[in-house]
């Protein structure tokens, strides 16, 4: 019998492997990464698009960039997006139980005696030529109704935020997956070199009403190599750490360095092969070109004026849900794969007849500017705006059953909007019950919007893969269907 130290000696460590293997994996990454720092130094490069995986897209993409608005604490359907008039005739009647069933929900309201049926806090209109019917706190969505569809039929397991968020971002509701910008980026590449392929930005309400936090793991790339996880912009100081050089030190200067520095960590990477000192190298470099690509993608001295006033009056305010909407459609027209704008502010338990409307008008006009914006720029052929929270809102009220002032979280039904690459405007998909309740026709769990969001950009969602301790991971999981009564 061989001792287990020795045994264990005479395996072949991972470093050893790639080490040996110098003249083999690792050679061939040590002559790509230098033939490409020798590129760049020649000359600047009319921003060459950065591949992704051979054979992908699968097909031929409707969208070849999206933008998620993101509307944190779960926006109300009832209010918003699916007229019940049955509400308003039985106001104050409690929900039936032959409706409520055994569904799940939050602590908050699980062990409530009464169902207060609260009905839409303002009326709906119809909006365009298709008639489309949507609150009358959104007429700035109203006017683009002929090209969005609205899902009234959206369903998920999460009550509770953070794990309602990850599972739409990951596809579980537990940490640690890929987000979905980041299986775009892995899969499909970026268009530009100068700016990162997935772009995260923040917002909250002016209240800051909202106390559910943005974790970076919604915009995280998991497992995969951290090269495609999302780049932050901030909405304080300058948009990226560290972009600007140190205290007398040149652009020329800091190539020079950075020249040096990327040498060895091409020799690093040829020796071992970790594929985290690539992420490295990839870093430094889009650092680099980023001092130049950044200043020139905030400098909004040349929008027009009519463009500005359509995004409402917080569009030049640094980290408003409507200045980071501009800069959304900056970066869609630079190139940017995937651009995530998480927005807080929906969760209204308290304060429903007061904050939601201010939220309506905080988050309408930039969310409609966009869609216009990407249209007038011939953009929104593909591109794909996705709009929507992590569930909706209890059609019962919160509070004193005799005057309530809140909706709890409710995941059992609830809606979303898109526009643009793929997507049939001027319609509304799926229903609910009389109290919006139950699905009763066409439902659409949130593994199969993920689903129908790669199938747009031309991926098929059961193909692209990553193996990780064992197993091929996807975004959806083992589920999820395309959604083709969607589709244009």
């Amino acid at each position: 019998m061989i001792h287990p130290l020795l045994l264990n000696a005479q395996r072949v460590t991972r470093r050893q492997l790639f080490g040996t293997a110098a003249h083999g994996i690792g050679a061939v990454a040590l002559a790509s990464l230098l033939q490409k720092n020798r590129a760049e130094a020649a000359g600047p490069s009319a921003s060459p698009a950065i591949p992704g995986l051979p054979k992908l897209p699968h097909f031929a993409p409707k969208a070849k960039r999206v933008v998620c608005l993101w509307q944190g604490g779960g926006p109300s359907h009832i209010d918003l997006f699916d007229p019940k008039p049955v509400l308003n005739r039985m106001a104050g009647q409690d929900i039936p139980d032959s409706v409520r069933g055994s569904t799940r929900l939050s602590t908050m309201s699980a062990n409530y005696s009464r169902w207060p049926i609260t009905p839409a806090i303002k009326p709906f209109q119809r909006y365009g030529k298709s008639g489309l019917e949507l609150s009358s706190m959104l007429p700035r969505i109203g006017s683009i109704a002929d090209d969005i569809c609205v899902v009234r039929s959206m369903n998920t397991e999460a009550v509770n935020h953070a794990p309602g968020v990850t599972f739409f971002m990951t596809g579980a509701q537990v940490p640690g997956r890929p987000s979905m910008g980041a299986w775009l980026s892995y899969g499909l590449g970026c268009e530009t070199s100068d700016l990162p392929a997935f772009v995260a930005m923040t917002s909250s309400d002016k209240g800051k009403t909202c106390g559910q936090l943005f974790y970076d793991y919604y915009w995280g790339s998991g497992f995969l190599p951290t090269r495609f996880q999302g780049v932050r912009f901030r909405n304080t100081g300058d948009p990226v750490p560290y972009l600007e050089n140190p205290a007398g030190m040149s652009r020329a200067q800091r190539r020079v360095l950075l020249d040096d520095l990327q040498a060895m960590n091409a020799a690093h990477l040829a020796e071992y092969g970790d594929p985290e000192i690539d992420t490295r190298i990839q870093q430094y470099e889009m650092a680099y070109r980023m001092q130049a690509s950044v200043p020139d993608l905030l400098d909004f001295s040349k929008e027009p004026k009519h463009v500005l006033e359509r995004y409402g009056p917080d569009v030049l305010t640094k980290g408003t849900f409507a200045n980071n909407c501009l800069i959304a459609r900056r970066l869609l027209e630079r190139g940017v794969r995937f651009v995530q704008l998480m927005h807080a502010g929906w969760d209204q338990h308290g304060n429903l007849f007061t904050q939601l409307e201010a939220q309506c008008t905080d988050t309408d006009a930039p969310s409609a500017a966009l869609v216009l914006d990407l249209k007038e720029r011939g953009l929104l052929d593909d591109s794909l705006v996705v709009w929507g929270g992590e569930f909706g809102r209890t059609p019962f009220g919160q509070g004193d059953p005799a005057k309530p002032n809140g909706r709890d979280h409710f995941g059992r039904a609830y809606s979303m909007w898109l526009a643009g690459g793929g997507i049939r405007g001027g319609t509304a998909y799926g229903e609910t019950d009389d109290f919006g309740w139950n699905i009763t026709s066409n439902p659409v769990h949130v593994h199969d919007m993920q689903a129908t969001i790669l199938h747009l950009c031309g991926v098929n969602h059961e193909a692209l893969t990553y193996r990780f301790q064992g197993r091929q991971f996807r975004l959806t999981d083992v589920h999820g269907h395309v959604v083709n009564g969607i589709l244009s």
